[in-house]
């Protein structure tokens, strides 16, 4: 019995090590082409045109990170970052607020018709903005809203995907809650701000996390309704830096910039990691 316990140990520390070397191994691949990309940034134009290229840091960082945020190439990177912390932020809080209120209304309230008003909200994610950019871009230009933050946002902060998620885990709220609420005399908006809200933190951290990155990387829609270059997003700023033609591209600014692009998404991540973890597994329960 005691070999077959030590067999079973010495395999299962075999097993470990080999999910740990396949798990290193994976993170070096998708590593390794971030790290060329800040390697790139901190040369010069000269030593990433003339192969091969370097692996290891160069001289050019203070210089090609100080001509991205304050030069750049049309428009400061500084300022397309804050366009697109202000868009996300934005995106990502007004959804979860919009979702809130409404799953809690679709949960907690009774009035005619709640369930088909519910399908609706659902049925409109086979409708992704895609589909329907032409009418609400007619709306936005319509209430005046074309290279303004309210553009960029407000068409983007309603998700079904959101409002079905926080119904569910309302569902698992227990009734006893809701009617010991009613006993004390808290009116619905108190139940929601003092028991409901509180209990959905981490289901709130971690929609926050997605729908930050979801926010952050959008190019379609600021595509469409900016045309001021004082309005573009990080990600339209990339995109522009490329060379069309015999166009000459100074490549540590872009590489510069792309580093620069993956700062905050990645701060947000890092710092929100353990309630965004939380929130994951307790959507699943």
């Amino acid at each position: 019995m005691a070999k077959e316990l030590h067999g079973m140990v010495e395999k299962r520390g075999s097993g470990l090590w080999l999910t740990h070397v396949v798990m290193i191994l994976g993170v070096l691949v998708i590593f390794f082409p971030i790290w060329l990309a800040f390697v790139a940034s901190t040369v010069t134009q000269a030593d990433i045109v003339k192969p091969p290229m370097p692996l290891w840091p160069g001289d050019q960082f203070v210089e090609n990170y100080s001509r991205a945020l304050f030069d750049g190439v049309n428009v400061p990177v500084a300022t397309m970052l804050f366009n697109s912390m202000v868009m996300a932020i934005g995106i990502a809080v007004g959804k979860i607020a919009i979702s809130l209120l409404s799953a809690f209304a679709i949960v907690y309230f009774r009035f005619p018709g709640k369930m088909i008003f519910f399908w609706m909200i659902f049925l409109t994610l086979m409708l992704p903005v895609e589909v329907r950019i032409v009418p609400t871009y007619e709306v936005v230009a319509g209430f005046g809203m074309l290279n303004s933050y309210g553009g960029l946002i407000l068409p983007l902060i309603a998700s079904a995907t959101a409002t079905f998620l926080f119904r569910q885990f309302f569902l698992t709220i227990p009734d006893e809650l809701a009617e010991a609420a009613r006993v004390d005399g808290a009116s619905p908006m108190q139940f929601f701000r003092d028991i409901v809200v509180p209990m959905s933190r981490t289901n709130i951290a971690a929609l926050f996390v997605i729908l930050f990155i979801y926010g952050w990387n959008q190019y379609l829609w600021p595509l469409l309704i900016t045309t001021d270059p004082e309005m573009n997003t990080i990600v339209m700023g990339i995109k522009q830096m490329f060379p069309s033609g015999d166009d000459f591209a100074h490549w540590p600014t872009i590489m510069a910039t792309s580093i620069l692009a993956m700062i905050p998404p990645v701060i947000v991540v890092v710092s929100m990691q353990r309630l965004f973890i939380r929130g994951l597994v307790d959507s699943e329960k």
